[in-house]
């Protein structure tokens, strides 16, 4: 069994470099995946090729299969679909999702991966960690049947957000980005698009997920007397100064936090990580998802294209990585 392989490490900050590396031979309890795709998040991964990640949040943001510590030299990542070549007999072939980095190869534990279900394909199931946290924050949000809901920021966390509230019956949804390019991404979802400018107000429930300032504001303005921002925006280090004056208490706002490292408590008593992952894998049959890849490289190019993702070069939601094994061109 080949037990070579090759990983993505970021060697410094707006460096990175694919590292050669050989593999233990797996365990009873572990199996060996040959990887076939793995996803880039744009928002986390690009901050963290900035090495933009506060000292005081390097422990918190670990990945679960990171090695190395931030700023660098680190291995990060966590959107990785592959093939079970070693391992148990029920699992022999089958396609897996992983939390894993961009490598070509990997041994982990037999419970660090989930089955993808026949009826999503490969390249689609590398969106399944940003729907879990989509998932994760409408838990949190609690939206309701009739609720006045905008989705602030079209990158790929709210546009997962977007595409589950979809499903929602009797909501009035709109996804709400300065970009007008994301309207044709909200119509793939059967999502209404609004610019900032255009939005409309008195919303019960406003996801604010575009990381800046200026939607979090918009965000506050947006929403109804009593209403709600879901905040699922990571900073980084930057500072966000917000509008708490004026109107905040008077009309009783409320900013609450949403993240995925925890299972919300508002979530079915006894729900797992497991749990939370299978479900979003098998929301992942809608193929209306496939709108939130917006690009693929292969994995011999990823340390080009990375800096290019980062400055925005490449525009992106989840910029996919196809790896040679896999047959494609």
């Amino acid at each position: 069994m080949n037990r070579s392989a090759r990983a993505f490490w970021l060697r410094s900050p707006g460096h990175g470099e694919l590292r050669d590396i050989t593999l233990a031979e797996p365990a009873e309890d572990e199996v060996l995946v040959r990887a076939l795709y793995s996803g880039v998040s744009r928002g986390t991964e690009t901050l963290v090729f900035r090495g933009a990640v506060p000292e005081s949040q390097h422990a918190a943001m670990r990945a679960p299969f990171q090695e190395g510590d931030f700023p660098g030299p680190v291995k990060y990542g966590y959107l990785s679909v592959g093939e079970v070549e070693q391992g148990p007999a029920e699992l022999i072939g089958r396609t897996v999702f992983c939390l894993y980095p961009h490598q070509s190869r990997y041994v982990v534990r037999v419970n660090a991966v989930t089955v993808v279900p026949e009826r999503v394909p490969a390249a689609r199931a590398v969106l399944a960690g940003t729907v879990e946290t989509a998932v994760n924050a409408l838990w949190d949000a609690a939206p309701q049947i009739g609720d006045r809901i905008a989705v602030v920021g079209g990158g790929m966390v709210g546009c997962s957000v977007a595409a589950l509230l979809a499903r929602y019956p009797g909501v009035r949804l709109q996804l709400v980005d300065a970009d007008p390019g994301r309207a044709k991404t909200a119509e793939a979802l059967g999502v209404d698009f609004a610019t900032p400018e255009e939005a409309l107000g008195d919303c019960d429930l406003v996801v604010h997920a575009s990381a800046s300032e200026a939607g979090l504001t918009r965000a506050l303005q947006l929403l109804a007397p009593e209403g709600t921002v879901v905040e699922l925006s990571w900073y980084g280090d930057r500072r966000v100064c917000l509008p708490l004056g004026e109107a905040f208490h008077s009309r009783r706002l409320t900013v609450r936090s949403s993240q995925v490292g925890t299972v919300s408590p508002a979530a079915r008593a006894g729900r797992t990580y497991a749990d939370r992952m299978a479900l979003a894998l098998d929301l992942l049959a809608d193929p209306a998802l496939d709108a939130l890849i917006t690009g693929e490289s292969a994995f011999e190019q990823l340390p080009d294209v990375m800096p290019k993702l980062a400055s925005g070069e490449i525009p992106a939601l989840c910029h996919r990585i196809r790896y040679a094994e896999t047959g494609l061109t």
